[in-house]
């Protein structure tokens, strides 16, 4: 996250920070559906207002690295190695992602995240709504005219591809599949029909 200039943006900064820490602390100490958002406000001794100033739910809370995350999809496609694919660059960027969550301190926030309906919902939910900006980084860096429904569909799928290669025994050769797919399409993949 890129740091804010002025005081009042690193008071802001500071006091989102500090309701997120004390929210990610609560959930996984008595779980999410246990922790209200006043427990957490209080937590971080500030007001239900004020808390509802910096995220706009409960969810939001346990998901407060949102920019960051775009930030990093659109860069891994405009960012990428000259002569790199953009379907080969956000295949990359999954795995990278996929080979972070494989880190001990993440487990309890992976766990708790998947046993929670509404929190795993919502992680989806938020995943993709970076579609439309990895659909226009997509269409700037290929060329293409605005609103190609190529790029677009290119962002959904490579987005929704994470959820087939999280769930794979083996994400690697998942990803490299269904990107595959997305690089040479269906008829290089499937010759036969």
């Amino acid at each position: 996250m890129t740091e804010p200039t002025g005081r009042r943006e690193r008071k802001k900064a500071q006091t989102r920070k500090s309701l997120a820490d004390a929210a990610l602390e609560l959930f996984l100490d008595r779980g999410y559906d246990q922790v209200s958002v006043k427990d957490v406000a209080d937590a971080a001794d500030v007001s239900v207002t004020t808390l509802f100033k910096h995220f706009p739910g409960k969810e939001a809370l346990v998901f407060d690295e949102e920019e960051d995350i775009e930030a990093a999809l659109v860069a891994a496609v405009r960012e990428r190695a000259p002569g790199q694919s953009i379907p080969h660059a956000l295949r990359e960027h999954l795995l990278l992602t996929q080979d972070l969550a494989k880190d001990p301190r993440c487990a309890p926030f992976l766990r708790m995240v998947a046993d929670t309906p509404t929190l795993r919902d919502y992680a989806h939910r938020m995943w993709m709504r970076h579609e439309a900006a990895v659909a226009q980084a997509i269409t700037e860096e290929s060329g293409a005219p605005e609103g190609d429904v190529t790029c677009a569909a290119l962002a959904r799928f490579a987005l929704e591809a994470r959820v087939l290669i999280q769930r794979h025994t083996d994400p690697r050769r998942a990803a490299e599949e269904a990107f595959a797919l997305l690089e040479h399409g269906w008829a290089a993949s499937h010759p036969e029909g």
